[in-house]
């Protein structure tokens, strides 16, 4: 028995839920958010509230049922407030720039590395910080895991792409060795 899974979750005022079969549909202030529930998961709204139960009891859909609880909690919560990730670029030479609404890095390659502007996802940039926001927790997460890889931070001197309050392990370099002559 799920202790997550069995808890209802609020609708707040301004948000418009809508389930459709194995559709759920959110629908807020910051934009619409869609997800497809398992077939041995049930949500239904009673009252302002959603409760997500299982049809029949197995061990996947037991596994399932706090998992599709909080991915419905968490579109509620990104249409409401949205979700925001923010990385830093530290090194020498490395910048960001916005063209548009798309943005561009340059990390010290022969080329520019440019990322599209996907659909309900801003990009912000102040000095060295790129803010990705939207309100979709998984795509806004996604879409700055794809960013930190082009260029993750190195153990050396630190240098590369960040998220903001991340702490590197530094390695010691090479020793220069005094020789005895």
């Amino acid at each position: 028995m799920s202790r997550i899974g069995k808890k209802p979750i609020l609708i707040p005022t301004g948000v418009d839920v809508k389930i459709d079969g194995r559709q759920v549909s959110v629908k807020g202030p910051k934009g619409e958010l869609q997800l497809e529930v398992p077939f041995d998961i049930k949500a239904e709204i009673k009252e302002h509230e959603i409760l997500v139960s299982t049809a029949k009891e197995s061990k996947i859909t037991n596994a399932l049922w706090g998992t599709i609880r909080v991915l419905i909690s968490n579109m509620i919560e990104g249409v409401v407030n949205g979700y925001e990730k923010k990385l830093e670029i530290q090194g020498v030479g490395y910048k960001v720039n916005l063209e548009g609404e798309n943005l561009v890095l340059s990390l010290g390659f022969s080329h520019p590395v440019k990322f599209e502007k996907e659909k309900d996802i801003k990009f912000t940039v102040e000095k060295n910080i790129i803010t990705i926001s939207g309100p979709s927790k998984e795509r806004v997460g996604q879409l700055a895991a794809k960013i930190r890889a082009k260029k993750p931070p190195e153990p050396y001197k630190g240098k590369g792409i960040r998220y903001v309050g991340e702490y590197v392990r530094r390695k010691a370099g090479k020793k220069v060795v005094a020789s005895a002559t």
